[in-house]
């Protein structure tokens, strides 16, 4: 009896062993998606404003396969409640800036100027909808962790309602709760990636940053439709 006893317990640490690091590498996720959560939302529920440089990577899909891949790089601020300024220097100079409001898309070199309201769909097409003070990231996503690191951790933030994109990933800073780098994968297979360096909180920018006044010899095009 001992013998069977002894030879059951043996059989059973053997069967169970493989499954602790699993258990435990759960567990540890569980623990860096809760800390990098946290963070990311103190961090920016506490700031009124960010300033940061971003290298944008675009990657374009036609009939299922990737065509085109464009970077740009430029600046970007936003300001509670709803403002932001998108501003690119290369390849081709270009502004995207909102009030909260209205939304301008301006194209110098076409001397072209879009204005549209400045409605949740595109503040959900960006997937910045938590720096501008317009969301709970806990409440607008289902959270599980990628990767985890001292200094980064990438979460996969998978939308709880219907949107314009199908996932976002977040690259995370989990001490300081800063945001390094976001990638849009949207429904129809494009992907947008924004990485974020030299962020700067709480610069108090001016309201004329975000607005725009379009010159005498642009040609404005007024447009009312979501965006898909």
């Amino acid at each position: 009896m001992r013998i069977a006893t002894a030879s059951a317990l043996t059989l059973w640490l053997i069967t169970s062993a493989p499954a602790l690091p699993a258990r435990a590498e759960e567990a540890s996720k569980l623990s860096c998606r809760d800390a990098a959560t946290t963070a990311l939302q103190r961090r920016y529920e506490s700031a009124r404003d960010l300033r940061a440089d971003i290298v944008q990577t675009t990657h374009s899909v036609a009939l299922g396969t990737a065509s085109e891949q464009m970077t740009s790089k430029g600046t970007v601020v936003f300001a509670k409640p709803g403002k932001m300024r998108w501003s690119y220097d290369e390849p081709e100079p270009s502004l995207v800036v909102s009030d909260g409001t209205t939304l301008w898309i301006y194209d110098p070199t076409f001397r072209e100027a879009q204005k549209l309201p400045a409605t949740e769909g595109y503040l959900s097409g960006a997937a910045i909808q938590f720096l501008l003070g317009e969301g709970a990231i806990e409440r607008d996503f289902e959270i599980s962790a990628l990767r985890c690191g001292a200094t980064s951790a990438e979460l996969r933030l998978q939308p709880r309602k219907p949107s314009s994109y199908e996932k976002l990933h977040v690259v995370v800073n989990p001490e300081t709760g800063d945001l390094l780098k976001t990638t849009v994968f949207f429904v129809l297979g494009n992907v947008t990636e924004v990485a974020f360096s030299n962020i700067e909180l709480n610069a108090d920018p001016a309201a004329s940053a975000f607005r725009f006044d379009p010159p005498a010899d642009v040609r404005v095009i007024e447009l009312d439709e979501q965006p898909r």
